[in-house]
């Protein structure tokens, strides 16, 4: 005999579930506050020439927006994650075990880290090397031999001669950042291995080269200014001797009041970080939630938005935003990967 209570509690939890999955109609958008100004045109743009609402977007930083996506499945947790760096494997671990089997990763195209300086002051023409020796917490001891010291230098002066005697005073963003993440890889480490001895470390001890080349500096010299890159560009204005790290497209949006420095002789211009020129350049991502797709109204056709030619090609309304297109082969690669919802596999 079926227990009518046993069906009516079945009935209800059913129709509870239901409403649910219906209690948010719109895409709920993470992550980079690199990827948040595209994503944010792609966002607008999509609500007013579809039937869907626009998505909500909230810029809380790479490592912030993997954390939140990767937290489980449901209307309570987002739908998409934007990402200045690839997903870490730990990551993508985290996301496995909390249930979030199914991710489609999307290439959106290249963006270049600059660092920066307000239009009032000379524009600084740096190596990868001397930014390390700027910004890491130890570096090798100026009086020669292979051993590490506290950071010494107080000014850009003190690290190379040719440079200003200004007080060494960086704003970059913490260390929830993909910026951050990719700044430690390609322009602290990129100017770490160029010590010999440091460089041979990594083959003997992994851990140990990663924490030397990789350890911002904490006395004050490097001031975390948060997620807000456009809060950066206004401290930048305001004390014209400080420098500040952002991406390509805040440059390229604020080029009347801030410069881009050279790094390695190479401005950080569109042409050159297309061309793979300018040497601190990295992609730019988002994450779907597969789970999500056909449940959430408007996924599929805002990948559909975003990956069209149209948006992120060559002529596409993304490169007015500072943009730098993948090349036309890769972007059909993507696209493709996102129209079919293909899964990511590390």
């Amino acid at each position: 005999m079926i227990n009518k209570r046993t069906v009516l509690a079945a009935t209800l939890a059913v129709v509870a579930t239901s409403a649910t999955a219906a209690s948010r109609d719109y895409v709920s958008i993470v992550g980079s506050s690199t990827v948040y100004p595209f994503a944010t045109v792609v966002a607008e743009q999509f609500g007013k020439t579809t039937q869907f609402k626009t998505p909500k977007i909230e810029s809380t930083g790479s490592g912030g927006g993997l954390k939140l996506f990767c937290a489980g499945v449901g209307v309570e947790h987002p739908d998409i994650t934007n990402a200045s760096r690839r997903i870490k494997k730990s990551e993508y671990e985290k996301c496995r075990k909390n249930g979030v089997n199914q991710i489609v990763e999307v290439k959106i195209g290249y963006d270049g880290i600059a660092i920066a300086n307000s239009k009032k002051s000379v524009r600084f023409e740096l190596t990868r090397k001397e930014i390390f020796l700027a910004l890491a917490k130890q570096v090798p001891d100026p009086k020669g031999g292979e051993k590490l010291v506290e950071n010494p230098y107080k000014t850009w002066k003190d690290v190379n001669s040719n440079l200003p005697a200004t007080k060494i005073e960086v704003l970059g963003p913490p260390p929830t950042s993909g910026t951050r993440d990719a700044f430690a890889e390609l322009a602290l480490e990129g100017g770490c291995k160029k010590v010999g001895w440091i460089k041979a470390m990594k083959k003997k001890d992994k851990k140990a080269y990663k924490r030397i080349c990789h350890t911002v500096r904490e006395d004050g010299a490097y001031i975390e200014a948060g997620e807000n890159d456009n809060l950066i560009v206004q401290k930048l204005e305001a004390n014209p001797n400080a420098l500040g790290i952002f991406g390509f497209s805040f440059l390229d949006q604020n080029s009347d009041k801030v410069q881009g420095a050279l790094i390695d002789g190479v401005a950080p211009e569109f042409e050159a970080i297309a061309e793979g020129k300018y040497p601190v350049s990295r992609p730019l991502f988002f994450y779907v939630k597969k789970a999500h797709v056909g449940k959430i109204p408007g996924i599929a056709e805002y990948l559909a938005e975003f990956s069209s030619d149209k948006t992120w090609g060559d002529e596409g309304y993304l490169t007015d935003k500072g943009l730098i297109p993948m090349p036309s082969a890769e972007r059909k690669v993507f696209a493709a990967n996102a129209k079919e919802l293909k899964n990511l596999e590390m």
